[in-house]
């Protein structure tokens, strides 16, 4: 499966984070969000918003990323 036919990445973002979408990992977890939203789970942002932050700032811009969890 070839996720990097299927991500709407900024093609800056794309290059840097393209082999990342290769790994099994990455995978794995298209697949499971897949079925989650097959079984009617809501999975949240949507796929359109996914990477929305990303491709509203493309990397050159960009000058430091916090990444954090709720």
């Amino acid at each position: 499966m070839n996720l990097k036919k299927t991500i709407k990445l900024d093609k800056s973002w794309l290059k840097e984070l393209g082999p990342e979408f290769e790994l099994s990992y990455m995978q794995q977890l298209k697949l499971f969000l897949q079925s989650e939203k097959k079984s009617g789970k809501k999975i949240f942002p949507k796929g359109e918003d996914m990477f929305k932050a990303l491709n509203l700032t493309p990397l050159d811009k960009v000058k430091v990323v916090i990444l954090g969890q709720d």
